[in-house]
């Protein structure tokens, strides 16, 4: 298993919209699943727009796979 430090943070080619949670969920070592549901009670408890917003920022800023 590679070391996060290591790693870099891109977009996943396994992708449901952009990418931005598989790619996480790579960089992190996680299972792509937890990371999309933290993603989405997140965004609920948040009003969903922080959080929507934030997505899309990182679908602009990192680069894909």
């Amino acid at each position: 298993m590679e070391e996060m430090s290591s790693a870099r943070l891109l977009r996943s080619r396994d992708r449901i919209l952009g990418g931005v949670c598989g790619g996480l969920a790579k960089w992190l070592g996680w299972d792509v699943t937890i990371v999309r549901l933290a993603y989405i009670l997140i965004s609920i408890l948040s009003a969903a727009f922080p959080g929507t917003i934030v997505y899309i920022i990182l679908w602009i800023i990192m680069p894909s796979e």
